[in-house]
């Protein structure tokens, strides 16, 4: 695996991994809500500065990071590559390319809460609704 940019032909893929992703790990999310984030998420990837993806043996895009003023905004992998490192390599991408240092997370995600836990990020806060106004509790984590 390396991690390479992402380009803009690749925006696609990428927001075909986030859904896979969400779908695998944020059981809570409905369809409605997928129909909703869907062209939010593709929107934003042009807009996000610091944007890294991961790509496996055969170069494909298999997963990516997103960091803005130092938060990281998104990291989503494909299900199919979770628990093989990957996460931890974007991770370390951004606290040595981006300056990362704080993250928040779907509160109703244990496993991404507990990834960020085990690399050094501590409880700061919580709100009881997501950006979009949803009712999906967010923990803002910091290292």
């Amino acid at each position: 695996m390396e991690i390479s940019e992402i380009r803009p032909d690749e925006y696609d893929r990428a927001a075909e991994l986030w859904e896979a992703s969400v779908r695998a790990t944020h059981t809570f999310v409905t369809e409605a809500d997928l129909d909703v984030f869907r062209p939010l998420v593709r929107a934003a990837f042009p807009e996000i500065a610091q944007l890294a993806g991961l790509r496996g043996d055969d170069g494909l895009l298999i997963g990516f990071i997103g960091v803005a003023d130092g938060n990281v905004e998104m990291l989503f992998l494909d299900p199919a590559y979770r628990g093989r490192g990957g996460g931890t390599l974007l991770l370390q991408h951004a606290f040595t390319h981006f300056a990362a240092t704080s993250v928040d997370v779907n509160e109703q995600n244990p496993a991404a809460v507990g990834f960020y836990e085990h690399h050094g990020f501590r409880f700061v806060s919580r709100s009881t609704h997501d950006t979009t106004g949803k009712p999906y509790p967010i923990l803002h984590l910091k290292l």
